[in-house]
């Protein structure tokens, strides 16, 4: 094997540091520069959208906080309108019911006025048909017509003044 022969050292050792110090060359000239100016746009890449993500999720964070206020606001505007809607209804059932007891009141008391007048009225008959009863009773138990001034004064003595 000829790399192993003392005699071919000298051009083989030449040759590696040409070609070490071309490969050096190379490497620190045209490869790492590239693959630094590649690392370099990935990193710029990577914080980019880092920040892109940091912007938007502040934008999702104002826009949650919005939407709860608006949902806040709703929500009390609402609970605002059923109160004043239930208030109104309160009030309109209030006032219907005083109207209705009132006019209750009213038809009550003409019924216990006409009552009273029918009473008053039953009441002022009562005494001829007392009068009548009791003289055709006395005209068929006796089998003679009583005197209509005695059977009169005999009622008014049994109703006193009742009626």
């Amino acid at each position: 094997m000829p790399q192993f022969d003392p005699a071919v050292w000298p051009p083989q050792i030449v040759w590696l540091i040409i070609s070490f110090i071309a490969l050096y060359f190379l490497m620190a000239r045209i490869a790492l520069p590239r693959v630094a100016e590649v690392l370099e746009e990935r990193e710029f890449r990577i914080n980019e959208s880092l920040r892109k993500a940091e912007a938007l999720k502040l934008q999702a964070e104002d826009a949650v906080a919005a939407y709860e206020k608006l949902m806040v606001d709703a929500r009390t505007k609402a609970h605002d309108q059923l109160r004043t809607v239930r208030e109104r209804a309160d009030a309109e059932a209030a006032e219907r019911h005083a109207q209705l007891s009132e006019l209750l009141s009213k038809q009550v008391a003409d019924a216990e006025a006409r009552i009273a007048a029918a009473r008053g009225q039953a009441v002022a008959h009562i005494r001829e048909v007392a009068v009548a009863v009791t003289g055709a009773a006395i005209e068929r138990l006796i089998g003679q017509p009583a005197d209509a001034t005695s059977v009169s004064n005999a009622v008014e003595v049994v109703l006193g003044g009742k009626a």
